[in-house]
Order: C-alpha cells, then structure tokens, then sequence
C-alpha cells in the first residue's frame, strides 16, 4: 500500500505512522514521488486502510494490485514527465535521443553530435563502456569516451545519456553524464540497480531480451526504491524464433506500459531490428504506437563504425527520419520537441528577438482541459505556468498588459475555417505579434456526469465550432438543444459545477478528466482529419518580438499580413504580382469586411518566406506602397 503524507506534517506523526505500519508486520520505505511525500509498505499482512487514514498527518492511503507499487499508474494516476539536463520526455512532446552506437573518437563524436543536432536530435546518445558478446570486439575508450561526450553535449547544447556497466563505475561517472543508461543485458542486475537507482540521476531502463513486461517493471521498482524518481523504459525488441531481424519488436509493449505505468516510454528501433533499411518504418510504427520518443543510433560513416555499423542510420536517413515523425506527431496528438541553440546565429533580416518577455505566465482562453491549454503544453511544455482568460480578448489584454508573456489563441480549423473573431482581434491589438504557430488534432467527446446516459440528455453545450464540427452526430438526436459557451472547457465545467444528468458538453477528453467527468461518446467530430491551427502571440516592441525559448533556434518560414487595396481594377493583382514576381508563396487568402466600413474588405494573407529572407523583406516596401492599408501580423516559424 502507499501512504501518502500531508505537505505539513511533523516529524513526530510521521513517527507515529512509521510506529502503526511496523507493528502490523509492514515493512516500509520512504520516499518522494513528484511533490508527494509518501511512505510505501509491503508486506502479506492484513490492515484497515480506514484505519491509517484516520493518522494524524496522513492525506490518503491506498492499497496496489500490482507488486511494482511505485511505478504503477494506481501510485500515481497523472503521467510523469522525466526532465534530463532540461529536456522534458513524456507528456504531450515527443523526444528524440540520437547519437552512435559508441564514441571512438573525438572527432567522431563531435561530428555526430552537429549532425544529429542539426536535424533535431535534443539528447546525445553514446557508449563509453561497451558490453560486447566477444571479449575480442570494441569495448569503448572508458572514462576518455566519456570526457568527449560530455564534451560534445556541451558544445551542442544537448545532455547526454552513456551506459553504465557496473556499480564500480557509476559513482565515477556521475557527474560527467546527464542520464544512466542501464542496458538490456544488465536489466536484471540488481546490485547495480540499486546502486544507480541511490544516485537520484535520470535512468534509461532497456528491456532485457527474456524479460515479461511485469519483471521490467520490477526492475524500475528497484530503482524507485533505491531513491532516483526519474526513469524511462526502452523497448529494444526481444527474443523470438525469428531470425530475420536482431530482435522481434514488442509494439504492445508501449501501450501496456502506458496503461499500468505512469513512466514514460521510448523505443530503441536500431536494436530492436539491426537493420539500418528497417529502423525507420520501426520508429514510426513506435510513435504511432504512443512512444514518448526514440533512441536511434546514427553514424557519419556507419561502414566504419567500430561497432553496429549495419543498424546505424547515415545523417540524411536521420533527417529524413525526423520530417516524418514531424508529420506524424499531430496525428497522435503531440509535438516534436524541439530546443533552442546554446549561441543563435542572427541576420540582418532578422526583426525577432529573443528578449524575455515580461512575464514568465501564458494566457490561454477557457478552463482546465480546454484544447487551447493541450496547445500551450505542447509549445511550452507541462511545467509552463498558465493563465486561464475568460475570452480570447482578454488573452490579448493580458499580453499587451504584460500580465501574461505569451499567449495562445486558435485562429482556423480543418473542417470549420477561420475563427474570424480571432482574426480581427488582431486589427484592435495592433501591438501584438504571431510569434510561432503549431497545429492540433481535434477529437471531440460527448462529456457528462456519471450518472448520465444518451437517454437522459436534452441539453449540448460547447463553443459554436464544436457544434459545426460535429453536426453529422447531432442531427442523429434532433431533440437536443444546444447552448453555446466561451469555449468548450468553460462547457464542461458548468455540468461538474452543476451536476445535471439532462446536460452534456462537446469537448476533449482532457477537459472530462480535468473535470471528474464521464465521457459518454468518443471521436464524434464528423470528419477524423480535423485539426485546429493555434499561433502563439507575444507584444511587440519597438520592431521587435519576443519569441518562446523552444522556438529559439528556429528561423522563420512564415509570415501572416493584413492589407486593403484601392478601389479601381486590378488593385488586388497588383499587389499579389509584387509577391508572384519575387517567388514568394501565398499559402491563404481570405477577405473579411471592414468594421465601420460596409462594402469595403480587408485581405488576410499567409505566405511562406523563401529560403532567402531578404526576398521577403524586401518585398514588405513596395507592397506597403500599393495597398491602401497595410498590416504585418507576425513573421515566425510553423511546423510543416
């Protein structure tokens, strides 16, 4: 059972729970799990739980089916998210650890680590001590390995992860690693487990090549135990009849474990098949599957690798690689993280800058759960400090007030278009700027009470493009009304704080598990490729814009731009031949009315800025001189 203790608890109840839990034949260990302090007993004896609720200084006690009490999602329910060096893994991004099988050299591992970087890659990977099956092969350069990964890590802005081998060596190389890799052969190698775990540094887990889910498990228990909270399982593919492959990839893997763990998961392709053609259609199968990302071994020359040659991917095979799982992220509904450069180059064409905003907080519109708010996670991450606005107006407000840094508002959808509230927001603030843009899958839900059945609901409540998106389910119960809210998670709040069974919301399942309630019907958005556009704005000042850290290193490949044009024939082509005649792509167009000014319209443009900024900037001028009215939005970077 896990006992988890009151943020306020004195020393002497805590010696009182210790006392009570002895007596009745549990042994105990103590530790902190996240923010929770708690206490974790074992034992095939018998307690009322009521019991040791009633202790002083005890917030709730609760009893685990699984013997890995620790890493079991009954411990802890909410996902975790384990930080390396800065480097988030788990959540709502995806984490790419790239690097060669071992460091054979300075210059090989300084090369591999521009590359990967270059592509994407936010943790370096690479064996300093080798366990190799031939006491003859390559075991590594020890110690001076070590020292160039770090080296390289440092110089490329990434934290690195290395293979530990022994208990021996992991007090030596602590401080020189950012994260322990235990290997699959050393999974069940306790001792060395519990000297690692003791450490309290990030842990890779791999799978061992025999082991059943519930031993690996078991395995990261020894390490929860010895006192480290911070660990990742690899699934590297196990041991089958199949000979084609190194190993037999075990898919299942990753949503079981997502199931009776809240760790998260990645997956070793490279190992998992050993076949350099088959690593990619593995590790997009993997992310596919639900992965929090991969480690993939890639090599400059894998023909002269010391080591694993033939499973290593060449750079562009990596960077291939990394525009798939770019593409593929929002369809699982996460992001590629990407991090910033430790030096950014600058260019004369360059009009953002990096300069902190004035508050570290991001607004969004709507409650807990709202779409908007899985957006924000995924741009700034779950730790990101949030502020929830009751109207995408008062986002603005907030950022122009400097109450919040940034804000994230949605500005178009697949199915439904343009928000053109949002839009024209941007006419009023004239002092906020798209600072970068991400795209969301949207899965609508019918959320209710508990209680509440298809039968017992009369009433629907969401945000106006909820109800559009989701028509073809509605007509099928032309009884229901509807109601409209600010947004779709304000909706289902209203049923929690209410608790009326005739009453649903259309929203996101996050909002329903925010909220405490019962998702009656899932995926009922009429088109399955619906996605939601969202920009990140921040003030602007002077010529400049505050950009969000994780966009940092990131040149920008869009812009968006508002203009009116004269009235007489051919006034709009002018002004679209100025971009025609420089190569520029206009990737939207869409005209909207001029408030005040009936019959009279303003053109909403995006464009793709070329590979050349300066083509682009130097077309701001003439443009601006032929339009009647001319407004620049933003310049920044999009996903693609």
């Amino acid at each position: 059972m896990i006992i988890v203790l009151a943020k306020d608890i004195s020393e002497q109840d805590k010696e009182i729970i210790r006392r009570y839990v002895k007596e009745h034949g549990f042994q105990i260990r103590e530790q902190l799990l996240g923010e929770e302090s708690i206490i974790g007993a074992t034992g095939k004896f018998s307690v009322d739980l009521r019991e040791i609720g009633l202790l002083p200084g005890v917030e709730r006690v609760s009893a685990t089916a699984k013997p890995y009490e620790l890493a079991s999602r009954e411990t802890k329910p909410e996902d975790t998210i384990v930080n390396v060096g800065g480097i988030a893994i788990g959540g709502a991004r995806i984490s790419i650890i790239a690097g060669p099988c071992a460091v054979e050299s300075r210059t090989q591992i300084l090369e591999t680590a521009a590359l990967v970087r270059e592509s994407g890659a936010v943790i370096l990977r690479g064996g300093a001590y080798k366990p190799r099956t031939s006491p003859y092969a390559f075991q590594g350069l020890g110690m001076q390995g070590l020292e160039y990964l770090k080296e390289a890590g440092e110089r490329e802005g990434m934290p690195i992860v290395t293979e530990v081998v022994s208990p021996e060596l992991a007090l030596s190389m602590k401080d020189l690693t950012d994260m322990f890799q235990i290997g699959a052969r050393n999974m069940q190698n306790f001792e060395l487990l519990k000297k690692v775990g003791s450490l309290a540094k990030p842990v890779l887990l791999k799978r061992g090549p025999s082991a059943t889910i519930e031993e690996w498990l078991l395995s990261v228990e020894y390490l929860l135990a010895a006192g480290t909270k911070d660990v990742v399982l690899c699934e590297r593919g196990i041991r089958t009849f199949e000979t084609y492959t190194r190993n037999t990839l075990d898919i299942s893997a990753i949503p079981v474990i997502k199931e009776l763990s809240h760790l998260p998961i990645i997956v070793d392709p490279s190992h998992a098949v050993g076949i350099r053609a088959k690593v990619t259609p593995v590790a997009l199968a993997a992310i596919a599957a639900g992965a929090d990302g991969i480690t993939v071994e890639v090599h400059p020359q894998p023909d002269e690798a010391l080591s694993d040659g033939q499973q290593s991917l060449y750079g562009d095979q990596f960077e291939r690689l990394m525009r798939d799982i770019e593409a593929l992220a929002p369809v699982v509904g996460k992001e590629l993280l990407r991090t910033p450069r430790p030096h950014r180059k600058t260019g004369t064409t360059v009009i953002l800058s990096t300069e902190k905003p004035v508050s570290k907080h991001i607004a969004f519109s709507g409650e807990s759960g709202a779409y908007a708010e899985q957006a924000l996670m995924r741009a700034f991450g779950e730790e990101a400090p949030r502020m929830m606005m009751p109207s995408f107006a008062a986002v603005f407000d907030a950022v122009l007030e400097g109450k919040a840094g940034f804000g994230i508002i949605p500005v178009e959808n697949s199915l439904t278009g343009s928000i053109h509230e949002n839009y024209d927001l941007f006419l009023r603030y004239p002092d906020i700027a798209i600072t970068g843009e991400l795209k969301l899958r949207i899965i609508h839900c019918l959320i209710a009470c508990e209680q509440a059945s298809l039968d017992s609901i009369a009433l629907v409540r969401s945000h106006p493009q909820g109800f559009a998106q989701c028509r073809e389910f509605l007509n099928n119960y032309p009884s229901w009304k509807t109601e409209t809210y600010n947004d779709t998670a304000s909706a289902v709040a209203s049923i929690a704080r209410s608790g009326d069974l005739t009453v649903a919301a259309i929203a996101g399942e996050a909002a329903a598990h925010a909220h405490g309630l019962n998702v009656l019907r899932s995926g009922i958005e009429t088109n399955p490729r619906n996605y939601t556009r969202f920009v990140i704005i921040s003030r602007r000042n002077g010529t400049t814009t505050s950009i969000p850290a994780s966009l940092g290193d990131k040149q920008p490949n869009k812009a968006s731009l508002v203009f009116s044009v004269q009235d007489r024939p051919g006034s709009l082509f002018d002004c679209l031949k100025i971009l025609s005649e420089r190569g520029i792509n206009l990737s939207k167009l869409e005209s909207r009315p001029i408030q005040g000014q009936p019959w009279q319209y303003l053109f909403y443009l995006d464009v793709t800025i070329p590979e050349n900024p300066a083509v682009f900037y130097n077309a701001l001028e003439p443009l601006k001189a032929q339009a009647a009215h001319f407004h620049l939005l933003g310049v920044y970077w999009a996903a693609t």
